[in-house]
């Protein structure tokens, strides 16, 4: 086994003189530029400014700004990166979906005996119960999550915290203090989220506390989205009025939305999504969805049993209308959960390859939960999602790679809302697919043992640096040994 050799920056990067301009610049890196995906001999130079990308050129141009230290004026404020003609430089990797508060809880849960979803809800509560009464756990499970996502690559993440009768606001608090915490080496985007239901029992008429508990996560400073699983209703129409008075918390807040939604494979379940996209639809013709709101629909595996003609429909409806909508699928959660009751278990995952190419949709992979009731299996890293994508939608070519590569870093920042923008205008720029593209922010990967993109997509390199706003906040590298044979010198 390789040792592992981990550094993270703990920095305040925004505190030094800002009256500097600060520079990095990325030496002899591959980028992914062949159209065959090949690795070429053409290695180039990246330049960051003040955390944006400045100029790419071939390696060693001398009509590079900076690529010499001895050429910058400001030597203490220029940071250089040799990847040696080796590593490929990728889009920094997004979690648009994961379990800030649930995470690493297996070992205080009771045993699992089904691993079935009630037993799931029914062991996490009971853990969930405790949290008030521990708050400094669930503050350490949380930084571990965010610290070691970060020496993955990650550099903006979507952490649902959840607020109901039995945690109250802890689950929040920890959030909000996380997220201020790692400001400076990762965007965590903190969304209140009722996995609870809104409606104790079938007879209610109206919502209960959790509502209003929720409504008041929704108010504070440094929540961004509001979420809520409305498959955990009574009924049907409960779970209708859940996804409307989410959207219009939403809307009274200025906030995204998370949809943990048709979490089924059972073809007798009515879609709610179709729903969703009307009561959206609905709020945006009549003036009350503010600009930049993305709605984020996570699972969605009711939807892997869509017709040909249900699938064109749901196409152009978001196209059409402009809905600002992205599908989030979760393989690992979605794969060990769904289908148990079905003679043969089916790849209960939304297949983002397929739906890329037959329907051109950009669909976004996450991990979701780590190591609880819920996804007792898998590691944390989004890049592992991809050799799952490649067996499981038995997706092995290039251009499927790319997808998948795709789906974890620039189409889940779509989905939660962090679309690419200008730090100078805000607005929306371009971005030419999993190559850096000047004037954009300066959120990378390097992946030292990786060449290609197909090969980071089939087997990504452990070794890596993380890369944000034009600054190394990570670097995670694996020191390798491997004992020699002993010769017997002869007496």
């Amino acid at each position: 086994m390789p040792q592992r050799s981990n550094q993270l920056v703990m920095m305040s990067g925004r505190d030094g003189d800002e009256g500097l301009n600060r520079r990095l610049v990325i030496h002899n890196v591959h980028l992914d530029l062949d159209d065959d995906g090949h690795a070429g001999t053409e290695l180039y130079d990246v330049v960051c400014v003040d955390g944006i990308v400045d100029t790419i050129s071939p390696a060693g141009c001398k009509d590079t700004e900076f690529t010499d230290l001895a050429d910058s004026p400001d030597r203490c404020d220029l940071e250089q990166l040799d990847a040696e003609g080796r590593g490929i430089l990728l889009p920094a990797l997004c979690h648009g979906h994961i379990h800030l508060d649930k995470c690493f809880l297996l070992d205080k849960c009771d045993d699992l005996v089904s691993g079935d979803f009630t037993e799931a809800l029914k062991v996490t509560a009971k853990a969930k119960s405790a949290f008030p009464a521990d708050t400094e756990d669930l503050y350490d499970r949380g930084k571990r999550l965010i610290t070691e996502s970060v020496e993955c690559g990650v550099t903006l993440m979507r952490a649902h915290v959840e607020v109901d009768r039995t945690v109250n606001m802890c689950c929040l608090e920890a959030g909000l203090r996380l997220r201020e915490e790692f400001q400076d080496i990762c965007d965590v985007q903190i969304a209140a989220f009722a996995q609870d239901p809104l409606f104790a029992s079938l007879d209610d008429e109206h919502p209960g506390r959790n509502l209003d508990l929720l409504r008041n996560a929704s108010r504070r400073a440094g929540v961004q989205a509001v979420g809520s699983a409305p498959y955990v209703e009574p009924s049907t129409e409960h779970a209708k009025r859940n996804i409307k008075l989410i959207l219009d918390t939403a809307i009274e807040n200025r906030l995204h939305v998370d949809f943990h939604l048709d979490y089924n494979v059972d073809l007798t379940s009515e879609p709610l999504i179709w729903y969703v996209l009307e009561q959206l639809h609905e709020r945006i013709r009549s003036g009350r969805w503010h600009a930049g709101a993305h709605v984020c629909i996570g699972h969605a595996t009711r939807l892997t049993l869509f017709s040909a003609d249900e699938w064109t429909r749901f196409c152009q409806l978001v196209c059409e209308n402009d809905l600002p909508v992205t599908l989030v699928g979760l393989p690992p959660s979605d794969l060990y959960m769904m289908g148990r009751n079905l003679p043969q278990a089916p790849r209960s995952t939304l297949n983002v390859p397929k739906l890329a190419r037959e329907y051109g949709l950009k669909i976004g992979m996450s991990v979701n939960n780590i190591e609880n009731a819920f996804t007792p299996q898998g590691p944390l890293d989004p890049l592992a999602l991809c050799p799952l994508g490649v067996a499981i939608f038995q997706a092995g070519t290039r251009q499927d790679c790319r997808t998948l590569l795709e789906a974890v870093t620039l189409n889940t920042r779509t989905a939660i809302g962090h679309a690419t923008m200008s730090p100078l205008t805000g607005e929306s720029t371009s971005t030419c697919g999993l190559v850096p593209t000047i004037g954009n922010v300066a959120d990378f990967v390097l992946l030292h043992d990786n060449e290609t993109a197909y090969s980071a997509a089939l087997n990504p390199s452990y070794s890596r640096t993380t890369i944000k706003a034009g600054v190394i906040v990570s670097r995670r590298l694996a020191k390798k040994w491997l004992r020699e044979k002993k010769t017997v010198q002869s007496l």
